[in-house]
């Protein structure tokens, strides 16, 4: 969604074709994190993260109602912890230069259980607080898609890439595609490919090229979900080294706690990867360890899975890198892979300048260093549960004038029918899914509550696409399936 911001920005003429719902896949199962790593640091990978401090920074001045401030504490419980995990954050501050969120900290016992109330006091010496960033990834890549709208391209969702046109010379010129709805096959010629499918990208280029050596392996990692009393007040809780070497996070996000994650290899890509028992436990019993409520299994509301698209190197995918690479296969197709969400633009913008050079286009200039994301607005927290949709928040009010859709979905959750409908007509939401999973969060933050939510959602949905009650019917049964995989036994 990057590159097709960037190349519309630039005036280039953009085709973007996505195989299910955009942010189906890992997309939307980020920890939810604007951030320069401080995992990264620790490795000694100091341009990884001056590049992803000057992201953040950069995400932040576009995306106001997105992406916001967040402080973290690292608890200290041994002597050694605060002047370790303090200069090391001292460092980190200094390497986001301007694009700073904020100055770093040590804070006494006391200030420390002020911040984070529910954390286990004993044995607590102190702690250390450092600013991040954190955001709604699936609600960005929404509107990262109406930005590339907005400056001309072509998007469309449930229509896989089938293959590839090709010239006299066997180079890549363009994609065949099938629209999932009217089985309608396309030929899109293009001046160059871009390959850009996270953990998908070495099918893609199978498709291609049989024979092509693969670029990824694939790491999975999951993350709770919680009611907010397991974390009160308005700071994270990172806990800087766990048993599988990772950081553990306790965040706080749309009024729940998140924790997560875990670093688990897997054989190769699925579109809904599952929970393994064990990195439930794991992650139960880290949390547990720090929270003085310890959380178990019937307090889970919701749990998700995510693949990190890593590229091939030696040792244990914790350890790899999260750079990103660009790879030309010899027939011309460019794949762009690796990286992370706060990189993003950076990888966009790396792209684009590759595939202009392949392409012989003209050698426009990168435009989203300040390019406003669609919904831009500096006081967007003001909108209360609104907040994400920004400028289009007063069109979504605009619709709850009919009393039908002034109606919330559900009382755990802030939810409207208005928001299903806006999805519906304006963010090219095609089954409840798409709007339960990715338009609005309710998936990812109450399982059990999102399927109740179906129904109405289907009936809402029925209406706007000219559906029968057969299609309503169904979607519910298929919605209720996935859910079930959203919790934990």
């Amino acid at each position: 969604m990057g590159v097709a911001v960037d190349a519309a920005a630039r005036g280039f003429s953009v085709a973007l074709v996505e195989a299910h719902d955009f942010g189906k896949g890992t997309s939307s199962r980020s920890t939810k994190l604007v951030h320069g790593g401080v995992r990264y640091l620790e490795q000694g990978n100091i341009s990884l993260v001056m590049s992803a401090l000057k992201e953040r920074g950069l995400l932040r001045q576009n995306a106001p109602h997105l992406v916001h401030d967040l402080a973290f504490v690292v608890p200290n419980y041994s002597w050694w912890e605060a002047p370790f995990y303090g200069i090391g954050l001292k460092l980190y501050d200094l390497l986001a230069g301007k694009y700073g969120f904020g100055a770093s900290k040590l804070l006494n016992r006391q200030e420390t259980l002020e911040r984070l109330p529910g954390l286990e006091p004993e044995g607590l010496l102190g702690g250390v607080v450092y600013y991040d960033g954190q955001f709604d990834d699936a609600r960005l890549l929404i509107h990262l898609a109406m930005t590339a709208a907005d400056h001309g391209a072509a998007l469309v969702n449930y229509c896989p890439a089938t293959g590839f046109l090709r010239d006299a010379d066997g180079y890549v010129n363009g994609v065949t595609a099938r629209d999932e709805e009217t089985r309608e096959e396309l030929k899109l010629p293009a001046r160059v490919v871009v390959n850009a499918t996270g953990v998908f990208t070495d099918q893609v280029r199978r498709l291609d090229d049989p024979d092509a050596e693969p670029l990824m392996v694939t790491s999975q990692g999951i993350h709770l979900v919680f009611d907010r009393t397991f974390l009160k007040g308005d700071t994270a809780l990172m806990v800087p080294r766990t048993s599988d070497g990772r950081v553990l996070f306790v965040i706080p996000w749309h009024g729940h706690a998140v924790a997560g994650t875990t670093d688990t290899p897997v054989e190769g890509p699925s579109l809904e990867p599952r929970p393994m028992a064990e990195e439930v436990e794991f992650i139960l019993e880290t949390a547990g360890r720090y929270l003085t409520r310890p959380p178990g299994r019937k307090d889970v509301l919701a749990t998700f899975a995510g693949l990190r698209p890593l590229v091939k190197g030696e040792g244990k995918t914790s350890a790899l890198s999260r750079d990103h690479v660009i790879h030309v296969d010899k027939s011309g197709l460019v794949s762009i892979t690796g990286g992370k969400w706060t990189t993003y633009r950076h990888m966009a913008e790396d792209c684009v300048d590759h595939a202009i050079t392949l392409g012989r286009l003209p050698d426009m200039p990168c435009a989203t260093k300040n390019l406003h994301i669609h919904g831009y607005m500096e006081n967007a927290a003001e909108l209360g549960s609104l907040e994400v949709y920004g400028t289009d928040a007063e069109a979504i009010r605009g619709l709850t004038a009919d009393p039908v859709l002034d109606t919330r979905l559900h009382p755990a959750l802030p939810y409207t029918a208005a928001e299903a409908v806006w999805a519906v007509r304006e963010e090219m939401a095609r089954t409840v899914e798409d709007v339960l999973a990715r338009r609005m969060r309710a998936l990812f933050l109450n399982a059990k509550a999102a399927m109740v939510m179906a129904e109405p959602v289907a009936n809402l949905l029925a209406a706007e696409l000219g559906r029968d009650e057969h299609w309503a019917a169904a979607q519910v049964k298929i919605f209720n399936a996935l859910a079930e995989q959203y919790r934990v036994g």
